[in-house]
């Protein structure tokens, strides 16, 4: 199961309680008091690893604890905190909270760490209050309590090439001839529903490409697999724009491309911006009555975009696609998480009383 998109709800450990001690032995009948605090709730921290490729455990577990500090004990011993609660996502991964919708982390690299919410202080025992005038303090302080919240985790792949197109194009069979992934492939719609990843070698040079799940127009509005497209977009360096300039469906693969592009600008305006390869696929079904697909395709963007003819069935036009998406690569910068504003999920200043 591939799950990319899931909401969990998560709560640090409240503090410890601070103890309310008088010294008590053989030797000492009223001492003073010697009530200890209690320790710090633990934290609870996002990490992202490469070790994971899908959100597939947050399905099954939806509630996460950090421990709660222990409470204060006599002898001015203070309590221990509780242990931070680690939970670890994939590289990728927009931590969203459920009521705002605001993002409080984006953790983009390997390793990446975030504490979303703060553990509660721990309350000070009768001790820290004992004063020259105020020498037998019967109180201490409660630990700080915390609350619980609601987050989504979203998973936007990171690839360095994305290839994109209406569902049928060839994309998935594209995805294998290129790497070694083995994706599902079949001669019906919506095919492949979840990203596919594999890495492509060219002339000793490595990178990731992915098999975004086909778009329809419409899904810049959330039609068809409308956002479930999209988000995996967003990382993407460059795209390769698959066409199935053989007509195969019926429809027209002139209008296809527009049609794609316009859902990318609506969507965003960066996204439009993104370096754009273009592959005219299944070149090995044209024949005389629609070879003239092939000649208004170019007639009408080949001076905006670069054009190769492929065939996934007869590796036609492999090296050259290969070759000019590495080259395509050399010219841009590495990826980088995107500017996106960060926002406290628990503004409420829990680590002190």
């Amino acid at each position: 199961m591939f799950v990319d998109k899931a909401k969990i709800n998560i709560k640090a450990g409240n503090g410890g309680n601070g103890s309310v001690s008088f010294l008590r032995d053989k030797i000492t009948m009223t001492g003073g008091p010697d009530g200890g605090s209690g320790g710090r709730g633990g934290h609870v921290i996002f990490e992202a690893t490469n070790n994971l490729n899908n959100l597939v455990d947050f399905y099954y577990t939806k509630k996460y604890r950090a421990e709660n500090g222990v409470d204060g004990g006599h002898l001015k011993c203070n309590g221990r905190n509780g242990e931070d609660l680690i939970i670890k996502v994939p590289c990728g991964t927009v931590v969203r909270d459920e009521e705002t919708g605001n993002v409080v982390a984006d953790l983009f690299y390997e390793g990446d760490k975030k504490i979303i919410l703060k553990g509660g202080a721990g309350g000070r025992g009768n001790s820290v209050f004992a004063t020259p005038t105020r020498q037998s303090p019967a109180y201490a302080e409660t630990g700080v309590k915390t609350k619980d919240f609601n987050v989504i985790l979203e998973l936007k792949t990171i690839a360095d090439v994305g290839l994109i197109g209406f569902p049928s194009v060839g994309k998935s069979k594209i995805l294998s001839v290129l790497t070694k992934a083995k994706p599902k492939i079949a001669d019906y719609h919506f095919t492949t529903l979840t990203p596919n990843l594999g890495v492509a070698s060219y002339d000793n040079i490595r990178f990731l490409m992915a098999d975004i799940p086909g778009l329809i127009e419409g899904a810049s509005e959330g039609k068809g697999l409308g956002f479930e497209f999209l988000r995996h977009v967003e990382r993407t360096r460059m795209l390769v724009h698959v066409v199935d300039i053989a007509a195969v469906d019926g429809r027209n693969p002139v209008e296809d491309f527009v049609v794609i592009n316009e859902e990318l600008k609506k969507y965003s305006k960066e996204l439009a911006k993104v370096p754009q390869l273009v592959v005219l696929n299944k070149m090995d079904l044209i024949w005389e009555e629609n070879e003239h697909l092939v000649k208004e395709f170019k007639e009408k963007y080949g001076k905006d975009y670069k054009i190769i003819e492929f065939s996934a069935a007869t590796l036609q036009g492999k090296n050259e696609l290969l070759g000019a998406i590495v080259n395509t690569l050399a010219t841009l910068p590495k990826q980088e998480p995107q500017n996106i504003e960060l926002v406290e999920l628990d503004k409420t200043d829990r680590t002190s009383l």
